[in-house]
C-alpha cells in the first residue's frame, strides 16, 4: 500500500482500514503458528502497512490540534 492512497483517505475510511490490517496480522499469525502460511513477507508488509496509517492517523491528529 502506498502512502499516496493513505493520504487520500478520510479518518472514518483509515479507522476502518487499521481495524482490516489488525485482523489480517492476526489472521497471518496464526497461520505461521500452524503452519499454514505459505508467503511468510505477508507478514512484514501487513506490519508496514500498520504503521503507514498509525503515522497518518497521529499526524492528522497533531495537525488539528
Amino acid at each position: 500500500m502506498k502512502i499516496k492512497d493513505i493520504r487520500e483517505k478520510t479518518n472514518a475510511e483509515l479507522d476502518n482500514l487499521l481495524a482490516e490490517l489488525l485482523k489480517e496480522k492476526l489472521n497471518l499469525a496464526i497461520q505461521a503458528r500452524t503452519g499454514q502460511l505459505e508467503n511468510t513477507a505477508r507478514v512484514k508488509s501487513t506490519r508496514k502497512d500498520i504503521a503507514k496509517v498509525m503515522t497518518e492517523m497521529s499526524a492528522r491528529k497533531a495537525g488539528n490540534s
